[in-house]
């Protein structure tokens, strides 16, 4: 295979691993890392930290390989996603699926340095993030199993840093799952159109007029959890100074989403990217600050 061929196949490769567009690796990164952040106190074990950083990049890169799969018949039929490799045929099913294994075995070889109970809770990860393209098929809130999906790092980084999950970790799951239904509402409020025509089914959809509201009330239970986490855990005032920020910028996206332009609902969607950045950054500054 010359040169040119490799870079090529290298390319659609990369394309189908959505390499180019990190915003997902992002929004499923950033809990991952509040996670471990609360579990160590601020203090976490750096092969930990690396081996979450590392497979949150293969695990999504995975996921999206599969979606793209799952979705081979339905995206050139869709404005958004009309370019990608399957919709014009720059890639093959049997590509994709070898791709999308060569990814999962990569992160399974890198959480076996882990305890047991991290390598546990990877198969049900592994589970979520393969079967979540399917759900829109049949469920009328697959963005709901999609929360479940980009939380299942938490426990797993609460598993990895002290070898047990505490009901600290799934308080923090169920706050980021309301937060991935508002988000991905968002996100698929700009598809709705197109996803109306073919059929499959979303929050967005099932939400129908509510759609504004339902992402709102998502995002409320999101701050109300995290404001409970907080008080519950006794953080300081770096987090709550964190929290504010986040709400104001939740604030924003609603002057966005209510016009359901879609141009604005994808913009809606990707300014969460700063809302997790913000997060982390109060979690970094309040355990720099307060020794716990």
């Amino acid at each position: 295979m010359n040169t040119a061929l490799l870079r090529e196949r290298a390319t659609v490769y990369g394309q189908l691993m959505r390499v180019d567009k990190p915003i997902g690796t992002l929004l499923l990164l950033w809990p991952t890392l509040w996670g471990l952040w609360l579990a160590a106190k601020g203090r976490p074990d750096w092969l930990v930290l690396l081996v979450f950083v590392l497979g949150t990049f293969l695990m999504r890169s995975a996921g999206c390989v599969i979606n793209d799969y799952a979705d081979r018949h339905f995206d050139a039929h869709v404005a958004r996603t009309a370019q990608r490799p399957f919709a014009r045929g720059a890639v093959t099913g049997k590509e994709a699926l070898l791709l999308a294994a060569g990814l999962a075995l990569l992160s399974l070889l890198l959480v076996l340095p882990m305890n047991s109970l991290t390598l546990l809770m990877s198969v049900p990860a592994v589970l979520l993030a393969a079967t979540y393209p399917y759900t829109k098929r049949f469920f009328p809130l697959p963005q709901a199993y999609l929360g479940l999906a980009f939380s299942f790092g938490i426990p797993m980084a609460y598993a990895a840093q002290t070898g047990r999950v505490d009901s600290t970790a799934w308080w923090l799951l169920a706050a980021n799952l309301f937060w991935t239904v508002a988000y991905d509402t968002a996100y698929a409020m700009a598809d709705k159109p197109d996803d109306l025509k073919i059929g499959i089914k979303t929050s967005a959809i099932t939400f129908g007029d509510y759609d504004v509201a339902a992402i709102m009330l998502c995002h409320g239970v999101f701050m109300a959890l995290m404001l409970g986490l907080g008080w519950q855990l006794g953080l300081g005032w770096p987090y709550f100074t964190g929290l504010a920020i986040s709400a104001v910028l939740i604030g924003k996206q609603y002057l966005e989403i209510r016009t359901r332009d879609r141009a604005l609902c994808f913009k809606a969607f990707l300014d969460n990217n700063r809302v997790g950045a913000v997060m982390f950054a109060s979690l970094l500054l309040e355990y720099g600050l307060y020794l716990h």
